[in-house]
């Protein structure tokens, strides 16, 4: 929102429109100031007699915008132009009231809008709750006072966050790349632009400098695209933010201080800072979350390096399935609905415990479900089940948390246009130290079911899917046509059984360490499939009593050895893993999507080029 009120300052908005006491400013526009089309932002300036001295500003997150398609985040389309209402830093209100005709336009333009307009107003009362605190303050300290504060506290976190980088990390460079696809080019659901298979590449680079800087570089992301999942500078500016308070800088003193002792560098172009105004940002934590997944085994290699280990994890998974849509609701009205079970995916493991189970989102450190209940009084969909997805957190010596899955079933209405939201075949969040990635995504759902015939009758129906190899959909449940794919990226489709999945965390260490009992226990807690067991951690089982699985340790230490003998019986020393790595560059041995994704790095930057091709020893003139 910072971002939002120094647009204002710099348009002179002191002159035109004007800024005075009880005027109301309203802003989701991304490229001013925001992360997504769905954060709105309600502004309001704090003037003492004719001095500006401070603004108080609040944000929501709306369940639906008016975009091309219901719910808050849409995606398949290939520009602004389908992202929905867009209100860019606009006064909205004057004498502490919202305009009649902006509050009409709002209802006018989006499809749950009761919640749009007493978000408004719950924005408004908070901005003024806190306007009347400074005004309290004021008074009783003086204004000189205040505004020599303010100052201070800025200079002191900026010293402060300078002082803790030196005390936690060490001074370097740090890389730490991640990607994302989107298989669209056979997707009938995406606008013609954007129905192609493409990639998106987050070259995040970490410096730290020996007085404590940290500077962050994106330099090499390659161009944006037509999806909607394109991001401006404001949003990286809040991404790194919400990373920094959640480890390095987990202080109650934040302000823009810390801002001042760093940098993120933004290759103008790129998808992380288009130099097309009018592309669609609605979803920009799709890249996002992914992009900045790095930073966190950056600074937890550099924790390492100090010794802070019990700080350190193997990053977040990312925010996926993401469950939204709309249509006529089961109270037979035009509505539409964004279900924020999507806040709870596994957490990373950490270097001494293993991840959360479905409690956390890189974006929202306290997530909450929700109550079922809850959810299907908003949503046309009704819960046959919610409970552990198991294998989703990924393997090592620390285990990643386990995410979740949710069985829906559409209910009282005769359709909704549902989205599927998740990565296809790229694993866009890592492990640590040897630990493996968590899950990537997979559809299943079900058309024209034969479910309403099983409720009638009292037959089994399928409360999760469980195992995707041994479904419980599939097995329960006969449908006219079944999506059992990768598609997990997917536009709109109408459904009448749906499965949204949440991630697992990535895991940390060689999973041939893990404790062989805390196998078992993950497998009778069913956090592990039982054929993973010995697949991935090497760990023989034994069917106990109560029908609980125990560790066969003398058979486990067997598999294990034979397991490292096989390990180096694949291996290969680096310069000829290295040789044979560079004759598959040479030759442009790669598949489409990933050639044009480093052909658009290496030509929006001849730095990250040059970079590219020294490290391969390429030709100067060499590109994909």
């Amino acid at each position: 929102m910072s971002d939002a009120i120094k647009f204002m300052i710099r348009n002179n908005y002191e002159a035109t429109p004007g800024i005075k006491h009880g005027d109301v400013f309203c802003n989701n526009n991304s490229m001013i100031g925001d992360v997504h089309t769905a954060d709105v932002h309600t502004i309001i300036p704090i003037i003492v007699g004719d001095e500006l001295v401070g603004w108080a500003a609040g944000v929501t997150h709306e369940i639906d915008v008016g975009g091309i398609e219901p719910g808050s985040m849409c995606y398949g389309h290939a520009d602004r132009y389908g992202d929905g209402l867009l209100v860019s830093s606009e006064r909205v209100g004057e004498n502490d009231e919202f305009y009649a005709h902006y509050l009409q336009r709002c209802r006018e333009g989006v499809r749950a809008e009761m919640y749009w307009v007493l978000d408004e107003k719950t924005r408004l009362a908070g901005c003024q709750m806190v306007r009347e605190q400074v005004m309290r303050t004021v008074e009783e300290v003086g204004l000189d006072t205040f505004k020599a504060f303010m100052r201070e506290a800025i200079e002191e976190g900026r010293r402060s966050f300078l002082a803790r980088s030196r005390q936690m990390l060490v001074p370097g460079v740090y890389e730490a790349p991640s990607f994302t696809d989107l298989p669209w080019s056979e997707d009938a659901n995406v606008h013609r632009l954007a129905r192609k298979d493409m990639m998106m590449h987050a070259p995040l680079q970490m410096t730290v400098g020996g007085d404590g800087r940290l500077d962050l570089s994106f330099e090499g992301a390659n161009k944006w695209d037509f999806h909607s999942f394109n991001c401006a500078p404001s949003p990286m500016q809040g991404a790194m933010w919400v990373q920094l308070t959640q480890t390095l800088w987990n202080s109650d003193k934040i302000n823009d201080g810390a801002y001042f002792a760093t940098s993120l560098k933004l290759p103008y172009g790129s998808w992380c800072n288009p130099d097309y105004e009018k592309v669609s940002t609605t979803l920009t934590w799709f890249f996002l979350i992914p992009g900045f997944s790095g930073m966190i085994r950056a600074i937890g290699r550099s924790y390492f390096a100090r010794g802070y280990v019990e700080d350190i994890s193997a990053s977040y998974c990312t925010s996926w399935n993401l469950m939204q849509g709309g249509g006529i609701n089961h109270y037979g009205v035009p509505s539409a609905f964004t279900n924020f079970e999507v806040s709870c995916g596994g957490t990373g493991a950490l270097y001494v415990k293993d991840g959360e189970t479905s409690c956390a989102a890189m974006w929202n450190p306290e997530g909450d479900m929700g109550e079922v209940e809850t959810w299907e009084a908003l949503e046309p969909l009704i819960y046959l089940g919610r409970g552990m997805k198991p294998s989703t957190g990924g393997p090592g010596k620390q285990r990643g948390g386990t995410g979740s899955e949710a069985l829906r079933l559409l209910f009282k209405t005769d359709s909704q246009t549902i989205f599927n939201g998740g990565e296809g075949h790229v694993f866009s969040s890592y492990g640590i130290f040897g630990g493996y990635p968590g899950n990537s995504g997979y559809r299943h759902n079900m058309h024209d079911t034969d479910l309403k015939a099983r409720f009638d009758k009292r037959e089994p129906y399928p409360v999760l899917d469980g195992d995707p190899e041994a479904s419980q959909i599939s097995a329960l449940c006969t449908a006219a046509r079944e999506d059992f794919d990768m598609k997990a990226i997917q536009g709109p489709q109408e459904y009448d059984l749906y499965l949204s999945m949440n991630r697992g965390g990535p895991g940390l260490g060689d999973p041939l360490e893990r404790e062989p009992e805390a196998v078992a226990r993950d497998v009778n807690e069913g956090h592990v499939l039982e054929r993973f067991a010995r697949s991935l951690y090497s760990v023989e089982l034994l069917k106990g009593t109560g029908e609980l699985f125990t560790a066969d340790l003398p058979a486990t230490e067997a598999l294990r050895a034979e397991m490292r003998k096989s390990r180096l019986a694949r291996s290969k020393p680096a310069a000829e893993f290295f040789a044979e790595e560079k004759q598959r560059v040479e030759s442009r041995a790669v598949i489409r999507p990933v050639a044009d994704m480093y052909r658009s790095s290496m030509k929006l930057s001849p730095e990250w080029a040059a970079k590219y091709r020294g490290f391969w020893a390429l030709p100067d003139d060499w590109t994909y």
